[in-house]
């Protein structure tokens, strides 16, 4: 399967990005400008997936949460 081909399959995706303030948007870590895309091949796979990523994550202690703001996208 062409990597065409597959992101047009996969039309439904969550936007990650940095909120104002993090540490990790200096220019010389991750840049202020910072996004990334997770795409999936149906609504119900990328609600899944954006359940999990703003649960409780297992290596945070109870009550943090990462600070990635992540957001749900279509294309």
């Amino acid at each position: 399967m062409s990597t065409t081909q597959n992101t047009t399959e996969k039309r439904f995706g969550i936007r990650l990005s940095l909120p104002e303030g993090d540490p990790r948007r200096a220019a010389h870590l991750l840049g202020p400008d910072w996004e990334a895309y997770r795409w999936y091949a149906t609504v119900q796979e990328r609600d899944q997936a954006l359940a999990d990523m703003t649960g409780q994550h297992p290596y945070y202690p109870r009550g943090e949460r990462p600070s990635v703001r992540c957001e749900p996208v279509e294309r």
